[in-house]
């Protein structure tokens, strides 16, 4: 990969881990300089678990990763593109499972500019086009479990699908897991997380939860 990669001027095309700090200087009123560029999952992971409601990237596939990089070259934002969590899911957007993405993670620091996140989105989207499939469906979910909306997708041209019932997730020590880690086996026999999973429910350790459920966007490449 290389510069080519960016939406901006042509530069190296991950110049740090991570981006470090940002000073205040490089948190500008408005995106001039701005750039997204493709990059490393290692170089986006970090950002992601501080910023993302979710504070993981488990279960996830990390096909396309994107940066939102700052004019100084600093890293503000995440995001990265992969399969979508729920197999067979596809069959409702497309007739072709390589046809179809999902945006599995978007995570900005606090102090970007207004629109940097549909910024970020939108200009992804032109890269991924190149990069995977321009005739490909981009699917990505607002979680209401969170209080999102999806005024980012709208911003970005997505599609509103409408509501997706919520789904049931086990809570233990803190983290939310499908239920389906509840039966997941290897060669016939529980899995040693998915044995300990269901004795915290046992237990009361853990308990089970219905989602408040997600509304559904899709964007054509």
């Amino acid at each position: 990969m290389s510069g080519a990669d960016s939406l901006t001027v042509e530069q190296p095309l991950i110049q740090e881990v991570d981006g470090g700090a940002i000073p205040t200087s490089a948190l500008h009123k408005n995106l001039n300089g701005w750039k997204v560029e493709r990059c490393l999952i290692k170089h986006i992971k970090n950002i992601i678990l501080k910023n993302h409601y979710s504070k993981s990237i488990c279960g996830c596939t990390p096909q396309f990763c994107y940066r939102l990089t700052t004019p100084e070259g600093k890293t503000a934002g995440g995001l990265f593109y992969g399969q979508m969590a729920m197999a067979n899911q596809w069959k409702r957007f497309a007739s072709k499972k390589e046809n179809v993405i999902e945006l599995r993670r978007l995570a900005c620091i606090n102090e970007t500019p207004k629109n940097a996140e549909s910024f970020f989105i939108s200009h992804s989207l032109k890269l991924l086009k190149k990069h995977w499939n321009k005739n490909g469906v981009v699917v990505s979910y607002a979680d209401k479990e969170y209080g999102h909306e999806g005024i980012i997708y709208k911003a970005s041209n997505f599609k509103n699908l409408g509501f997706v019932k919520g789904a049931k997730v086990i809570i233990w020590n803190g983290k939310k897991y499908h239920d389906k880690s509840l039966r997941s086996k290897y060669k016939g026999l529980l899995k040693p997380f998915s044995k300990k999973l269901n004795e915290a429910l046992k237990t009361k350790n853990a308990i089970m939860k219905t989602t408040a459920g997600k509304v559904c966007y899709i964007r054509e490449l």
